[in-house]
């Protein structure tokens, strides 16, 4: 299983409005990919988020990065106070869920 990590810097009070068109929009293509796994989104900090998507394989999950770029860019850009991030991406060597 392969993990990748994204982060976004949402411009002040804009936070939730790109919450919502993620998960209106980008939840929808990402969770269609062929291998997803698991997809989840956390606030770290005021108006900035980090999304984990796994995926089974790697080329799966770099697939999912390159689906992530272009919809940020054209679904996000406005509402973003910086660059769309690739965090980290590797592969996932100890799993344990509920």
């Amino acid at each position: 299983m392969y993990v990748a990590v994204r982060g976004l810097k949402a411009k002040p009070g804009l936070f939730e409005e790109a919450l919502r068109r993620i998960e209106n929009g980008f939840v929808p293509l990402i969770s269609s990919l062929p291998g997803f796994v698991m997809y989840d989104v956390a606030l770290i900090g005021e108006d900035e988020g980090l999304s984990i998507s796994f995926f089974e394989t790697q080329e799966q999950a770099e697939e999912s990065n390159r689906s992530a770029v272009e919809w940020v860019k054209e679904n996000l850009a406005p509402l973003a106070a910086g660059p769309h991030q690739i965090v980290a991406f590797g592969e996932v060597l100890l799993h344990k869920a509920k």
